[in-house]
């Protein structure tokens, strides 16, 4: 092999390394939320969403800052530049599917007709999953003791649930 050829080949090996893999692998528990998250939005016409690791890694952030300094409390996601949903729960086995799965359950109070919500009952979490201008989603989830809780929150971008618009 030519010296200078491989001198070339290996910096630029070097630099994708350094810079991380081009399209690295989404991690098993992405993957559940994405699918989930997909299958959903299939359901209703909408693009498959991608994974950001940038948006996983804020909410990696977001669901540890919450657990260690607020007692694994609700995260205020209204001042944010992304969409986003939360699940808290307790008691039970938490995966990624089933917190999306959560979500998807309020597709029962929304009615698409006139975009509207049922009486006593919120729609903002699922109509954010199926958002047709959202792109890309990034999630976390943090085990809380001493109750057993966990604490899962999605970022969505651009962000959903546009005051007056139609999620699809």
């Amino acid at each position: 092999m030519n010296k200078f050829f491989f001198l070339i080949l290996t910096l630029i090996l070097w630099g994708a390394t350094a810079q991380g893999p081009p399209t690295a692998a989404v991690p098993p528990d992405g993957q559940e939320y994405l699918e989930t998250h997909n299958k959903a939005r299939a359901e209703v016409g909408v693009s498959p969403l991608k994974w950001n690791f940038q948006l996983a890694k804020a909410t990696s952030l977001l669901v540890r800052y919450q657990r260690d300094r607020q007692n694994c409390q609700f995260a205020n996601l209204t001042s944010g530049k992304y969409g986003g949903n939360q699940m808290w729960a307790t008691g039970e086995t938490v995966t990624p599917r089933t917190v999306v799965e959560n979500w998807i359950t309020e597709k029962g109070f929304y009615t698409y007709s006139n975009n509207s919500c049922a009486p006593n009952h919120r729609c903002g979490v699922y109509t954010q999953v199926v958002w047709r201008n959202s792109v890309e989603l990034g999630c976390s989830m943090a085990s809380c003791l001493p109750d057993q809780s966990t604490l899962a929150i999605c970022f969505y971008n651009p962000p959903g649930n546009v005051i007056g618009e139609s999620p699809y």
